[in-house]
């Protein structure tokens, strides 16, 4: 059986998380782990992503891992960002991640907010307990 995931994400993600970890790694004694994805409430299109510097895990995040990068998903997010593939882009107009979420039902001009529509429940059940 696979490990579940909530999300995917790129190489050019994982290595940008090592470096965000790697970066801020016990600074004032305090050990980083990986990043949390979550969302939040904002924007002209009604919901931000937020991506916050871990430094004790919790056990009710989803753990994704790739090539010893650890992202963490907020419980209350899994739904907004199941099957999501989370990318990092270097543009001329900007850098960050990117977010290829299927849950996404339009996004403002900016790209800084959008709009998100919850997954299925029952699907995020049955492929928890399939990966079980």
């Amino acid at each position: 059986m696979g490990r579940f995931a909530v999300i995917s994400m790129t190489e050019k993600a994982a290595d940008r998380v090592r470096e965000i970890v790697a970066s801020r790694d016990d600074v004032n004694g305090v050990r980083a782990h990986g990043i949390r994805l979550g969302i939040k409430k904002g924007g002209c299109a009604g919901m931000e992503y937020t991506v916050d510097l871990v430094t004790e895990p919790s056990l009710k995040d989803d753990h994704i891992e790739r090539d010893g990068a650890h992202v963490y998903v907020a419980p209350e997010a899994a739904l907004f960002l199941l099957g999501t593939e989370m990318d990092f882009e270097v543009t001329t107009l900007r850098t960050g991640f990117t977010f290829r979420n299927p849950n996404q039902s339009s996004a403002c001009g900016c790209g800084e907010s959008v709009e998100l529509k919850p997954a299925d429940l029952k699907a995020l059940a049955e492929a928890r307990a399939s990966a079980a």
